[in-house]
């Protein structure tokens, strides 16, 4: 499959991905408007306001707050690391993007990660593991991997996306509370289909948050294969991503990642090269040899 299919066709199941996440903000809403106020409109007003909020105060967050979980700490000259100092920012020069602020994690789990809100405010992050396992050839490969993340706004995305899940998360503990202390106002509905829609309300409520990481995964996933294939594309060598992602199948967990940044890594930080013996359906990246064999295509 030639590059710019393969960007093409990850761009539209991001938007049918994130289409999945409103809807499913949307249907919580009602069911919590059906059982609390008699009213699914209402109730899909609420659920698409505090969704907002979420997106609104994550969007704003700090990208210091990121990498503080991560453990890492910035570079403030090309002298503390000098090659990956440069590459970041020969990559960024073939990007067209600004110059993101570039920081390091002590850890010996090979790995990386982009974040911030646009790419005027971006950062990369690797780890000594990455620095010493990586040629200079490798390196380039993850490192362009990582600032087509930020070109493409992968990192709003991915931000955005974990906002709606916390914002279905929230939604659905709030009627939870609100069901075992209080009780549905619709519990004199006794009609075969009150009884029906109160069933399938609470039945969504219940799996809601579920369907919601699931769709926050896939999305994950999604935007590795086209990160891989930017990646290629920035610095014209296949060869250098393939080698990479080759050498992070070899790779043992890191040990103080934090969970909540795992879909931001190139590779799963809680996993890296172990096997999986059920669904890759709740992983937050795709299997590596996927990834490979996806470029060895093009």
């Amino acid at each position: 499959m030639m590059l710019y299919q393969q960007i093409a066709r990850n761009k539209r199941m991001t938007v049918v991905v994130m289409a999945g996440f409103t809807a499913l903000v949307a249907l919580v809403g009602a069911a919590f408007g059906y059982l609390f106020a008699g009213s699914a409109v209402g109730g899909i007003i609420i659920a698409l306001v505090i969704a907002l909020i979420y997106i609104s105060v994550m969007v704003m967050q700090s990208t210091d707050v990121v990498m503080r979980m991560n453990h890492a700490h910035e570079l403030h000259s090309a002298d503390e690391a000098p090659e990956l100092w440069h590459v970041v920012e020969d990559m960024a020069m073939v990007a067209q993007v600004p110059m993101p602020r570039v920081y390091v994690i002590d850890d010996p789990s090979p790995n990386a990660f982009a974040t911030g809100n646009d790419p005027e405010h971006a950062a990369v992050a690797a780890t000594t593991g990455l620095l010493q396992l990586m040629n200079r050839e490798e390196l380039e490969g993850v490192i362009g991997h990582e600032m087509s993340h930020v070109r493409n706004y992968d990192i709003r995305l991915q931000t955005i996306a974990l906002a709606l899940a916390s914002a279905i998360g929230a939604l659905t503990g709030f009627v939870s509370h609100i069901w075992w202390f209080g009780g549905s106002s619709r519990d004199d509905d006794r009609d075969g289909g009150g009884v029906i829609a109160i069933f399938g309300s609470i039945l969504l409520i219940i799996l809601a948050p579920l369907a919601a990481s699931i769709a926050q995964m896939a999305l994950s996933r999604n935007r590795e294969y086209l990160a891989d294939a930017g990646a290629v594309e920035l610095t014209r060598n296949p060869h250098g991503m393939i080698s990479a992602l080759s050498k992070l199948k070899d790779a043992v967990p890191m040990k103080n990642a934090d969970p909540n940044s795992s879909a931001l890594y190139i590779s799963d930080p809680e996993q890296n090269g172990k096997k999986r013996w059920f669904s890759h359906l709740f992983d937050t990246h795709p299997p590596l040899d996927d990834r490979i064999a996806r470029l060895q295509r093009m």
